[in-house]
C-alpha cells in the first residue's frame, strides 16, 4: 500500500504541479493588479458584513467554514515537516504561495458564487458546478466531484484524526480507540445538521482556536525577542540558498514550502469554492475577496505562528538528503507536532504536550467538519446529475467519512499524510486547469464590482448577461425577480 501511494505521489506531486501553482498564482496576481494588496481593507470590511437567509449563510460563516478547511493539522505538523525537510527557508516559500495563492483563491471562490445553484433549500456550488456550467464539460465536472469525494471524504480525514489521536495519547494517555469513538460521535451530530449547523459551529470555534494559538506564539516570540532578527534573516537567507548550511537543499526548501503551503491554505485546490458558494451576498466578487483573505489568516498568521515558535526556540532538526542531519537540535524526536510541542515546552515546562494536543483537536476537528461539507456538496452535484434515486449517496458519504475518521486515529501517520497528499494533488490538478480556462468571468466580476465601488452605489447588483457570462442561472433569476436591469458600464 505504501509503495502504491508513494508511486502516485511521485506522479501527482512532480515539479510540474509546483511550477503550475506558482505560475498560476503569479498570473492571477498580475491579472487582478494584486487585488490581495489593493483590496485588503475591503476584504476585512466584507468579512463582517452580509446577511444570512433560509438558503445561505453569512459571509463570516462561509469564511469560517473555509478557514475550518484551511486551518488544520498542516498548520502544526505540516509546517514542522517543511522545516525539517526543506530548512528554515521553506517558511518563506509558504508565505510566497500564500500571497500568490490569494489571487487563485479569489478566482476559484468568485466562480463558485457565479455558477452556484439552489438545491433543496441550500446554496450549492464549487468546481464541479463551474466546470460544467462555465466550460460545458460535464465529464470533467463529474471527474472533479468523484476525485473530491474520495479526497476529502476518504483520504484526508485520516490525516486530521491521526494527529488528534496521537496528540491526545501523548499528552493525556487517552487511547486512540476512545478518541476515535468520541470524534465520530460529536462529528456525526454536527454533519447530520447540514450546512447551517456546520456554519454556526465554525463561526464559534474558528475565531477562538486561531486567536488562542496565535496569542501563545506571540508570547513565546516576545520572550525571545532578541532572537527575532536572526530568525527572520535565517528564513530569507535559507530561502535563496544564501545560508551555507542550507544551500544544498535549496530545491527542497521551495518544494516543501510550496507543497505544505498548498496543503495548508488550499488556494487553488478547489475546496474553498464550496464554502464560498454557500454565502448570501449581493455580488460574487465580495465572497471572492473574503476567501482571498482567508488564505492570509491560514498561512501568514497561523502557519507563521508555528514556524516562529519552532525557529526562535531552536526546537527543530533539518534532515540531510544524503543521510543524517544538517541541523540536529533534538534527539530521538519524530518530525511533526513534536517540534511545536518542544518549542512550547522550552518556554512553559509541562504545558507543551497539552497545548499541541488541544490545538490539534480544535484545528483538525473543524477541518473534518469542512471536509464533510465539501464532500456533501459534490455528492449533491452527482445526485443532481443522476437523479433523486441516488439520494442514498449522502448517507453513504456520512458512513464513509466517519469510518475514515475513526480508522485514521489508529493507522500510521506516514500513510495518513501520503494518502492526504494524493487527495490534495488530484484536486489541485483538476481545479487549477479549470480556473485558468475560466479566468475571464472571474476578472469580469472583479471589474464590475470595482466599477460599482467607484460609483458609490448603495446596493450592489450582479447581472451576468451584461458582463457576457452565460449559464449563471441563479443570478439571472435574481435579476429577473428584482426587476433591476440596471447595467453599470
Amino acid at each position: 500500500m505504501n509503495q502504491i501511494v508513494d508511486f502516485l505521489n511521485g506522479i501527482i506531486w512532480s515539479k510540474a504541479l509546483i511550477y503550475l501553482c506558482l505560475g498560476v498564482g503569479v498570473y492571477f496576481s498580475f491579472a487582478t493588479r494584486f487585488l490581495q494588496v489593493r483590496h485588503l481593507k475591503e476584504m476585512v470590511k466584507l468579512l463582517f458584513g452580509g446577511e444570512t437567509s433560509e438558503t445561505g449563510v453569512t459571509s463570516f460563516q462561509a469564511f469560517s467554514i473555509a478557514i475550518s478547511g484551511r486551518v488544520g493539522t498542516g498548520n502544526i505538523a505540516g509546517v514542522a515537516t517543511a522545516i525539517a525537510l526543506g530548512g528554515p527557508g521553506a517558511l518563506f516559500w509558504m508565505w510566497t504561495i500564500a500571497f500568490l495563492g490569494a489571487g487563485s483563491a479569489y478566482v476559484e471562490s468568485v466562480l463558485g458564487q457565479i455558477y452556484k445553484e439552489e438545491q433543496n433549500g441550500e446554496y450549492r456550488g464549487g468546481p464541479a458546478y463551474y466546470i460544467e456550467k462555465g466550460l460545458g464539460i460535464k465529464w470533467y465536472g463529474i471527474t472533479f466531484a468523484v476525485a473530491t469525494i474520495l479526497g476529502v471524504g476518504l483520504f484526508l480525514p485520516g490525516v486530521q484524526s491521526n494527529s488528534i489521536g496521537a496528540g491526545l495519547e501523548n499528552a493525556f494517555g487517552i487511547s486512540p480507540m476512545i478518541t476515535g469513538f468520541g470524534l465520530i460521535a460529536v462529528l456525526g451530530l454536527i454533519v447530520f445538521g447540514g450546512v447551517k449547523r456546520i456554519g454556526k459551529a465554525a463561526e464559534i470555534i474558528v475565531p477562538f482556536m486561531a486567536g488562542a494559538y496565535i496569542l501563545v506564539a506571540v508570547v513565546i516570540i516576545f520572550m525571545n525577542i532578541s532572537e527575532l532578527p536572526k530568525v527572520v534573516t535565517l528564513v530569507f537567507k535559507s530561502a535563496f540558498a544564501l545560508e551555507p548550511a542550507f544551500a544544498g537543499i535549496f530545491g527542497m526548501a521551495i518544494s516543501w514550502g510550496v507543497k505544505r503551503g498548498i496543503y495548508s491554505n488550499e488556494a487553488g485546490q478547489g475546496t474553498g469554492p464550496q464554502a464560498a458558494a454557500a454565502a448570501e451576498v449581493p455580488h460574487p466578487a465580495q465572497q471572492g475577496l473574503v476567501q482571498a483573505f482567508s488564505v492570509y489568516i491560514d498561512t501568514l498568521f497561523v502557519c507563521s505562528a508555528t514556524g516562529f515558535m519552532i525557529l526562535i526556540t531552536g526546537m527543530y532538526n533539518v534532515v540531510s538528503p544524503a543521510g543524517g542531519f544538517i541541523v540536529e537540535n533534538l534527539s530521538n524526536v519524530d518530525i511533526g507536532p513534536a517540534y511545536t510541542k518542544n518549542a512550547v515546552e522550552s518556554m512553559f515546562p509541562g504545558f507543551g504536550s497539552a497545548f499541541v494536543a488541544v490545538s490539534l483537536l480544535f484545528f483538525a476537528f473543524t477541518t473534518l467538519m469542512a471536509y464533510y461539507y465539501i464532500a456533501e456538496t459534490n455528492v449533491a452535484y452527482l445526485i443532481r446529475k443522476f437523479g433523486p434515486s441516488y439520494g442514498w449517496m449522502i448517507s453513504g458519504l456520512r458512513v464513509m467519512l466517519l469510518g475514515a475518521t475513526f480508522y485514521g486515529t489508529v493507522k500510521t501517520a506516514g500513510l495518513a499524510w501520503a494518502l492526504g497528499d494524493v487527495g490534495v494533488g488530484m484536486m489541485a490538478w483538476l481545479n487549477i486547469i479549470a480556473i485558468i480556462m475560466l479566468r475571464k468571468p472571474a476578472f469580469a466580476a472583479l471589474k464590475d464590482y470595482e466599477k460599482q465601488m467607484a460609483n458609490g452605489v448603495e446596493k450592489y447588483t450582479f447581472d451576468p448577461k451584461a458582463l457576457g457570462i452565460e449559464n449563471a442561472e441563479f443570478w439571472e433569476n435574481r435579476i429577473s425577480k428584482s426587476g433591476d436591469k440596471k447595467k453599470l458600464r
